[in-house]
């Protein structure tokens, strides 16, 4: 089984679109978790997990985390947010730390595709990618594909977007009367590049399962 982790709150996002579509692209078993409405917190160091690798925190993490260990490898979309991975996000690769003890390394050798929804282009310096790919390495995962999604700026739906100079509105079309369609950032289906790229990270991992 392929698992696909949207790591967005948002659950019909950009990144949501992108894991469906690699997963789509991938043979036999997938199956799909959005982190959107999840309760899972960082790890609290109860060293609870260090006798049998299961984390004993009563959130949403445990069930996914069974999920992990069952796949053969793993999809992870994670947003942007000040150019680090978003806070659901984060939590569930900390809490990955549960998998490590007494060398079980329960994730090792599982290949695993990671990619960041955001602004940025710039795949070579992303932060977001460095970061995710370190907690790979971290967990003895080999990554046989990473890379960028443009993502829909929060500034189009935000109400104050018009003449804010902080903003990606401004930023990029001036103060504007009324934000119009042309205005608004590409949705995932609008993005060849992205997804050819989705496309190609699918092949890549059939062809190491």
């Amino acid at each position: 089984m392929i698992l696909g982790i949207s790591g967005s709150p948002r659950p019909k996002g950009i990144t949501a679109h992108a894991v469906k579509k690699i997963l789509e692209d991938c043979e036999g078993e997938t199956k799909y978790i959005s982190l959107a409405g999840k309760h899972i917190g960082g790890c609290i160091s109860c060293l609870g997990c260090t006798k049998d690798n299961q984390c004993k925190v009563n959130d949403d993490f445990p069930k996914i985390a069974q999920a992990m260990v069952e796949a053969e490898a793993i999809v992870f979309g994670i947003p942007n947010y000040y150019d680090v991975p978003n806070g659901l996000s984060h939590c569930l690769l900390e809490r990955c730390f549960c998998f490590r003890h007494q060398s079980a390394f329960l994730l090792k050798d599982k290949p695993a595709i990671i990619f960041s929804t955001g602004y940025s282009a710039d795949e070579e310096n992303s932060q977001v990618l460095k970061i995710v790919d370190h907690f790979m390495v971290m967990n003895k995962m080999p990554v046989v594909s990473k890379f960028l999604v443009g993502a829909f700026s929060q500034c189009y739906t935000c109400k104050y977007s018009k003449d804010c100079v902080d903003g990606n509105v401004v930023k990029n079309n001036g103060i504007v009367d009324k934000i119009t369609p042309d205005m608004l950032p590409p949705r995932f289906d609008e993005q060849p590049e992205s997804i050819i790229k989705c496309e190609n990270a699918a092949h890549a991992i059939n062809a190491t399962i």
